[in-house]
């Protein structure tokens, strides 16, 4: 005889720091505040958490890097919605799951693991105003700024040399000369942040782009 019960649904829920509760198998964008997003960017590290600092480098001080070469380097002023396609273009990795894979590691974790970025991803645009898919106008430079980020991070962050960044990694981008948060935010060139500084720098720089936006 068939079970009268229903199959349970399909739930991975995480209880985020606001006090909201997310499921990481079908995220919507009410399921949580910016002020979670901040603090996940700032607990989700790079480069498998290794560095040559005393902290190790945060998604949340990489995406405001990132924000900040892109400005700098537009051929035209950014929008606000441009400015926040920047600064949310690793926010599926912050919400929720915290797991920033290096890049060669992304093919093996297979489709499921794509699925559920896409759709974390989607969650975070549809929250602030974003276009499900960006564009390839907008996706081009921010590949490019991601890119020119990651060279500077491997060598003065990961502490990887030129010749390994070429060889091992298959970094050919030069890396920055400067770190672009410096004039910003002052402290040592492209030194990590503590948690909680990144955390505080991502949500005002956030809040400031969805208030302009």
């Amino acid at each position: 005889m068939p079970s009268i019960h229903k199959p349970p649904t399909k739930r991975a829920w995480v209880r985020l720091p606001s006090g909201r509760r997310l499921n990481l198998l079908d995220p919507t964008p009410f399921d949580f505040e910016a002020s979670d997003l901040a603090i996940g960017a700032a607990r989700t590290v790079r480069w498998g958490g290794h560095s040559v600092w005393e902290w190790p480098l945060s998604v949340a001080q990489h995406s405001l890097t990132v924000l900040a070469i892109g400005e700098a380097e537009a051929a035209k002023p950014l929008t606000p919605l441009q400015k926040l396609a920047f600064l949310l273009h690793d926010a599926s990795e912050c919400l929720g799951v915290c797991f920033d894979p290096i890049s060669p590691l992304k093919p093996f974790l297979g489709d499921g693991y794509k699925a559920l970025d896409q759709a974390l991803q989607t969650a975070v645009h549809h929250r602030f105003g974003l276009p499900a898919l960006l564009p390839p106008a907008w996706k081009k430079p921010i590949k490019a700024a991601d890119k020119r980020a990651a060279a500077a991070e491997a060598v003065f962050v990961a502490g990887w040399s030129l010749t390994e960044c070429r060889e091992a990694l298959g970094i050919h981008t030069p890396p920055l000369a400067l770190d672009p948060l410096n004039p910003i935010y002052g402290g040592l060139p492209w030194e990590p942040w503590p948690a909680r500084i990144a955390a505080e720098r991502f949500g005002a720089a956030l809040a400031g782009l969805v208030e302009s936006a």
